[in-house]
């Protein structure tokens, strides 16, 4: 723990930089084509730890459990194994050592909403009605017709629920058929979880990004989901209905708490950071009444589904900030494993200024492995398709050099590599104008920065068609602005008006996305000459 300039406790993970790796596509050691620990553990020294690495604070793997594989990795089969496509614990072992060498700390996924078919609970809970693992599940009988109890839908399309003939009832699946849902109003499913949460902790990890909370808990009268309205967009209205009874229920907060006493019982403090698309003020409730009482950071998705224009970016993120407790601490994301890289939904234009948003904003940012290079999606050929859901041209292989599939693999790799003659770290390392090279500045810039690290924000009033997103960040002795132009065009804006009085009429470039626009160079706020997507950091 440490402590920033107004006196406030701040934990490792609030000036931190998370970095997501998914595992079947970061680096293959195998030359199987499917990426794996050991490969993760070969290239900890570009994250952390080594000349020119980029200083991320901690590495989040997606899951590497055993698994059927119906959705790669979420149905899990043994929650504390190793598939062997991966490795074993043995070299899990060794990449956590590896990276708490190199002051990387590693977070795990944890799906405690669902298992796959194959998981011996589930297995022994279908082998009969009366077997003491059914109550681990949600099961009911069908509907009058003989059809599904209810009419609820699952987050993949078609009926939540599945028919299991030997035992003449269906079970539901908030995902796929595959992924049974757990029941977490009873007492087993808490012990279980909280046995597993324990297995990793006391392993040495520090802890768990939380997969899928909202599911957890589900109306035990089956009452059916109102219809959404037509045309009413929102993250809890999806397949035709507005998911009021099996989705974001108030006890969802009392499985958040007892994931975190676990969680407190193996290791205090670590870290536990929540998965829901629900709309941002009904996610500041999984942070609970005080820090430490449930999750210590949940995702802004509100944030990473806002467009490449500087008033939606500017909305989202107010939103939270109004939303969220005093104590709260935002997380976002621009990319992750489920959505279009950000380098396909904003452009490839986009991505020196999008950085520097990332990295200068109120809250912990996680980037998605690649997006430090730029990579984008890259769209299987036509009839290759693996994943069901469609979220495969975000999970292609790391573009590691100008080489046969990337230098991922010496194999042939699971998905397409995109064009890595044209983008890849190797030859980015070496570019002190590149993606690359600017991640790299960014994170040493908020790391030296108590404003940055963990200072306040306030937000400028930007006329609405400036295309310019504007604001400070303060701590007690260090004041900065920084602007962030999501316009294609150049234009000079009058910041100092923008600020209403907050701003003095002068500032000195810390530093800018364009490559040749040299930092400690005198700036009048008055008229702040701004090239397209452009990002400045002003000292004042």
């Amino acid at each position: 723990m440490g402590r920033h300039g107004d006196g406030k406790r701040v934990t490792w993970w609030q000036p931190g930089v998370l970095y997501q790796i998914y595992p079947r596509s970061f680096a293959d050691s195998d030359g199987d084509g499917i990426g794996d620990l050991d490969g993760i553990t070969a290239h900890l020294d570009h994250l952390r730890g080594a000349p020119g690495s980029l200083g991320v604070d901690a590495i989040w793997i997606s899951p590497f459990f055993p698994s059927p594989g119906a959705d790669y990795g979420y149905d899990v089969s043994d929650y504390t194994g190793v598939d062997p496509v991966y490795g074993d614990l043995a070299g899990f072992d060794r990449l956590l050592a590896a990276a708490h060498e190199r002051g990387l700390c590693v977070l795990l996924d944890l799906i405690p909403g669902h298992t796959s078919v194959e998981h011996p609970w589930f297995r022994a809970a279908r082998s009969s009605r009366s077997d003491p693992h059914r109550s681990l599940y949600i099961w009911a009988d069908p509907a009058p017709d003989g059809g599904p109890p209810n009419g609820w839908t699952s987050c993949f399309g078609g009926p939540a629920w599945e028919w299991d003939a030997p035992t003449g009832q269906y079970y539901l699946h908030s995902f796929y058929p595959e992924q049974p849902d757990l029941d977490w109003r009873d007492p087993g499913v808490h012990e279980r979880i909280g046995q597993v949460v324990r297995f990793w902790l006391e392993r040495g990890v520090d802890g768990f990004r939380v997969d899928a909370i909202d599911r957890s808990i589900k109306d035990p009268l089956l009452r059916e989901n109102p219809p959404a309205a037509p045309g009413e967009r929102r993250f809890d209205f999806f397949r035709g209905q507005h998911h009021l009874w099996n989705k974001d229920r108030p006890e969802v907060l009392d499985v958040v708490r007892s994931i975190r006493r676990s969680a407190e019982a193996a290791r205090p403090g670590s870290l536990l950071l929540g998965e829901s698309y629900i709309p941002v003020e009904r996610l500041a409730r999984y942070l609970g009444d005080a820090p430490g009482d449930a999750f210590d950071l949940v995702f802004d998705f509100p944030f990473l589904a806002s467009p490449w224009e500087a008033g939606a970016l500017r909305h989202a993120v107010e939103e939270a900030e109004a939303a969220f407790p005093a104590f709260g601490w935002p997380c976002r994301a621009l990319s992750n494993h489920d959505n279009p890289r950000h380098a396909t939904r904003f452009g490839r234009r986009s991505l020196r200024a999008a950085a520097m948003l990332s990295l200068t904003l109120r809250g912990t940012p996680v980037l998605y492995m690649g997006e430090e290079i730029g990579m984008a999606d890259v769209v299987p050929s036509s009839g290759v398709v693996l994943d069901r859901a469609g979220r495969d041209a975000a999970r292609t292989p790391m573009q590691w050099r100008d080489a046969p599939a990337g230098g991922f693999t010496t194999g042939r790799p699971w998905l397409p590599v995109g064009d890595a003659s044209q983008v890849n770290v190797e030859d980015q390392a070496s570019d002190p104008g590149s993606l690359l090279a600017l991640y790299r500045q960014l994170i040493a810039d908020r790391a030296a920065s108590p404003a940055l690290r963990a200072g306040s924000y306030r937000g400028l009033e930007t006329a609405a068609d400036s295309g310019v997103f504007a604001y400070l960040r303060q701590s007690a002795d260090e004041r900065l602005l920084v602007a962030i132009s999501t316009s294609g065009t150049a234009g000079s804006h009058d910041l100092y008006a923008a600020g209403r009085g907050r701003l003095p009429a002068k500032g000195r470039l810390r530093r800018s996305t364009e490559p040749d626009r040299a930092g400690g160079q005198a700036l009048d706020l008055r008229r702040m000459e701004l090239a397209g997507d452009e990002g400045v950091i002003v000292q004042l």
